[in-house]
């Protein structure tokens, strides 16, 4: 017999399905966490940015990664963009400062390295028009990032990468409100932190 043939009183209704939980919040505090540790070393306020490559690796990178795979299985092209590419991003930095092959790159190697990824982050930036103000936010601020630094290393010129690290500091701080924006709001089934989605 069928659940068709069954009457209304006996039919067993389907169980909702649960939605799955939001990667976004994941990936924007370990791209934040991440950023802000390395962009405090090129602001010039500690010596050394050695103590990012941990977080460059796990964080930064693996973390990242599995939000951006998580993003794939929701459906969300540019979460999974996003997230899959910064995560692969902070891996190259990784193996960049761990092993001789930054060194080979040189000043010129490395500023070509970034300029690419100016460039990835700046067609991303016109996409994230499309999503919500909190991120365009974030998208507007990395693309000054890596331009600053790109031309630093480029042309030579250090001043531009204390700016670089400066502006840095800032898209890790917008990174942190969207990640605690996503976390908030869930976990208080209401907006609490506005994100401005676009209408």
């Amino acid at each position: 017999m069928s659940t068709d043939q069954l009457s209304p009183a006996t039919r067993v209704a389907p169980a909702a399905s649960t939605p799955p939980a939001d990667p976004g919040s994941l990936g924007l505090a370990a791209f934040a966490l991440t950023t802000f540790v390395l962009s405090v070393a090129n602001a010039g306020l500690i010596e050394s940015s050695a103590s990012v490559l941990g977080l460059a690796l796990f964080y930064g990178g693996i973390a990242q990664i599995i939000a951006g795979v998580w993003e794939f299985a929701n459906k969300n092209t540019f979460g999974a963009t996003a997230f899959t590419s910064y995560g692969a991003f902070w891996l190259a930095f990784w193996y960049l400062e761990t092993t001789p092959s930054g060194e080979a790159a040189g000043a010129v190697g490395v500023g070509v390295f970034l300029l690419g990824w100016a460039i990835f982050t700046a067609y991303m930036t016109v996409a994230a028009r499309q999503t919500n103000g909190s991120i365009f936010a974030v998208f507007v601020a990395l693309t000054l990032t890596f331009f600053a630094l790109a031309i630093s290393d480029l042309a030579g010129i250090e001043a531009l990468h204390r700016i670089g690290g400066w502006l840095g500091i800032i898209t890790a701080l917008l990174a942190w409100y969207g990640s605690f924006a996503v976390v908030l709001n869930a976990t208080s089934k209401r907006t609490v932190l506005p994100v401005w989605p676009r209408k």
